[in-house]
Parts: structure tokens; sequence; C-alpha cells
């Protein structure tokens, strides 16, 4: 049996691979996260708040380097931000028992797998066209809610909303993405701050590998990175993770 320096180690590796490819586009990398320490046997009560603030690391900084290379949509960003802080607050603020928080985050992980492993998210086609105000603050809240209650961002969700329904251009979602995530890492993580005091005594390892992930990630995305074998390996690993919270495997 692996003693728990190895473990951390071999944990921190894998955020820093999975970082790269999420960071590569505009998302922060909660679902693989979660996925990887769900596979290692970290507590559920565990997973959600280290989770966040990894979240909140990285999505400052994948934020930061996507605004200031402009693919960033402020009009979009805006009204998805008004409905998600006050639902994302109170999603963190509830803490679900194992038996109801597993297959919910089981369900979000096989969805994130699905589409890396099919690639599913369709490309847009003609000139992007912002919503209604209502409808982004109303898709703000929804996802805003699930992230609070899961520990995730929602970025698996908003990205392939924003391209599918052509609320704005594939590079501009990228960073519309990011910092979405940031205000809902942020928001949720202040609901439930009691949660705190679960953070693993290997945050600073995990932090630093999320960190170096986020420098190589980003630096590819920007220059329009993309590697299809990749993608599909890391959506098989979200699909083994989430198939083990769901049916408890």
């Amino acid at each position: 049996m692996l003693n728990l320096q190895t473990t951390d180690y071999l944990i921190a590796l894998c955020l820093m691979f999975g970082a790269i490819l999420y960071t590569s586009v505009g998302h922060a990398g909660s679902s693989v996260y979660i996925a990887i320490m769900s596979l290692f046997g970290v507590p559920a009560q565990v997973i959600k708040p280290t989770a966040l603030v990894l979240n909140i690391i990285v999505s400052s900084y994948t934020s930061f380097r996507y605004i200031s290379a402009k693919l960033f949509d402020l009009k979009l960003y805006l009204p998805l931000a008004v409905g998600a802080i006050p639902m994302a607050f109170i999603g963190g603020s509830i803490n679900l028992p194992g038996d109801i928080y597993k297959p919910i985050v089981g369900f979000i992980l096989l969805f994130a797998g699905i589409m890396f492993l099919f690639q599913l998210t369709p490309k847009q086609t003609g000139e992007p066209k912002h919503p209604h105000v209502a409808i982004s603050v109303l898709t703000g809240a929804s996802i805003g809610l699930l992230s609070g209650l899961t520990g995730t961002g929602g970025g698996i969700f908003l990205s392939p909303l924003i391209i599918f329904f052509g609320w704005t251009s594939v590079k501009g979602a990228s960073g519309t993405a990011a910092l979405f995530i940031l205000t809902n890492s942020v928001f949720g993580l202040l609901g439930h701050i009691s949660s705190v005091s679960e953070l693993p005594d290997a945050l600073w390892l995990y932090a630093i590998a999320v960190i170096i992930g986020a420098l190589i990630g980003t630096r590819l995305g920007i220059k329009q990175f993309s590697n299809d074998m990749v993608k599909r390996a890391l959506g098989a690993v979200l699909l083994i993770a989430g198939a083990k919270l769901m049916f408890n495997l």
C-alpha cells in the first residue's frame, strides 16, 4: 500500500496534467480534480473545499491570461455573474450528505467525460448573438447553484452553452468561462467557509501542481492548442470516476 506522502505526490502529478488540459480551453479543472481525488479515495468532505480552492487559484491566473489576450466578453459575463453569485453562495452553504453528493457529482463527471471523450461540443456558425439578459441571469443562477453544491466551477456546462447557442465567439468563450468559474468558486467557498477546516495538509503541493499546469495550459490554449487523444484519455478518466461515485464502486 502506498504511504500518504507517495499518494500525495501521485495526486499532485495527476492534478497538474488535468490542469494543463482544462486551462487550455479556459476551464479551471474542478471536475478533473474531483475525479482524481475520488479515484484516490479522498473523502467527499475534503474533495469539495479542496476543489474550490484549487479552482480559485487556477481560474485567477487563467482569467488574467485570457482577458489580457482579449479572449473575453464582458457583456455576456455580467448578467451570468449576477445570477450566479447569490446562488453559488447558497449552494456552497448547503452541505449535502455523501449519499446525495456522490451521485450528483458522479453525473457531472459522466457529463464532462462524454463531452471530452466524444468531442460533442458543437462548432459555432454565424455571428455571435448575446442572449436576453433574463436568460443569462437564469442560466448563471442555475449553474451557480450547482457549482456551489458540488464544488465545481460550472465551466463544463457554460462553455458548451455559449458555443452551441453562439452567445460569443469560440475564443471569447474561454475568458468568459474562466472568470465565471472564478466567481462561482469564490462565492461557493464563502458560502461554506467552515469547510476550510477539512483542507488536506498536502494542499500546498496540489496548489503548486495546478499552478504549473495552468502556466502550461493557458499558453497552449491561447495558441489554439488542440490534442484530441489527450482529451479522449481525460474523458475516459472522468467516466470511470463518475461511475465510481454514482454506483459506489
